[in-house]
């Protein structure tokens, strides 16, 4: 990577039978990356690509990778197929999250303990479709980088066209920091892109991942949700000013209004909001407010009140937010 890491991540990069533009992706979010969120990021845009929940807008398909999960590699075929039928970018996989209503169906991060059935997975998939297939995975159930590296190398042979490789064993729902060094390991052992993933905040924390790793591109998640133009922020060096924060939050209330009814509405923004005001030095107090509040527009007036001041910024996010 040069110097110029804005630069580096407008490089386009070829995934499969396709391109992206750019080198951040949104990382897939239930919920949080609704379709109402990620028309509030493309209004800023820096994007490779997204990642949908459910639904989506026309104008955004060919920058849409839908997430699946599963443990049956014809069920997973078929879903992979209509999702290709739909003309969106491509399928990812889902082998990393360890949530355990997801675990106990033998789905997620589960299947890490499975090698066989998780790369029959993948060759289902493929042979399924034509368009561009990912997996996002995790360490394993072990603090063991050769289990990471072989799961890679088989998700490589049965087709994946790129890899999301999120380092941290499965149980660990972020009580440690993620071991970035295995990503670079992962990226060594395979021919495929390789896009890191895990406790990158801001621009120095995006160099270093690519720096220390030589990972092709970089998955963001929660930083997304706190700071939805973070990916224009580093592939084009947009300025951010605090007048950004409470525009982006009033413009994802009225998003959300447009597209959701008002109770699933209010829903949605609490679950936004637990990220958002971590940017914010006193953000606790912004959160507890949005908490009681009983419609969107009790939402507006409360936003409103507390940026009536320019509100202290955290340098980084306040992580008791982001656990």
């Amino acid at each position: 990577m040069t110097d110029n890491l804005a630069e580096y991540l407008r490089q386009p990069l070829k995934i499969g039978s396709k391109s992206i533009e750019k080198r951040l992706v949104l990382a897939p979010l239930t919920f949080l990356g609704n379709i109402a969120f990620r028309e509030l990021v493309s209004r800023y845009g820096g994007y490779g690509l997204l990642s949908p929940c459910y639904r989506w807008r026309d104008e955004e398909r060919s920058q849409l990778v839908c997430q699946i999960f599963g443990a049956d590699p014809l069920t997973m075929a078929n879903a992979a197929r209509r999702i290709e039928s739909e003309g969106l970018f491509g399928v990812d996989i889902n082998f990393g999250c360890s949530n355990a209503t997801i675990c106990r169906r033998n789905c997620g991060a589960a299947l890490l303990k499975d090698p066989d059935l998780a790369a029959a997975i993948v060759a289902e998939v493929r042979g399924a479709v034509t368009f561009p297939l990912t997996v996002k995975f995790r360490i394993g159930w072990r603090d063991d980088p050769a289990i990471a590296v072989r799961l890679a190398q088989r998700f490589e042979d049965a087709g994946a066209d790129a890899l999301i490789f999120h380092p941290r064993v499965a149980p660990d729902r972020r009580s440690r920091p993620p071991k970035w060094a295995y990503i670079g390991m992962v990226k060594q052992a395979v021919n495929i892109p390789v896009f890191g993933n895990g406790d990158v905040f801001d621009r120095d924390d995006c160099r270093r991942m690519i720096q220390e790793t030589g990972c092709d591109g970089v998955a963001l998640g929660r930083m997304a949700v706190a700071r939805p133009w973070i990916f224009a922020e580093l592939t084009e060096n947009i300025q951010i000013g605090p007048e950004m924060f409470m525009d982006a939050a009033l413009q994802l209330a009225r998003l959300l209004e447009t597209h959701y009814d008002p109770v699933a509405a209010i829903k949605r923004f609490k679950r936004f909001a637990f990220y958002f005001c971590a940017n914010f030095c006193f953000g606790h107090s912004l959160y507890s407010g949005i908490l009681k509040a009983g419609d969107m527009k009790e939402v507006d007036t409360i936003l409103r009140r507390f940026f009536e001041k320019v509100p202290d910024l955290s340098s980084r996010p306040n992580m008791n937010f982001f656990s």
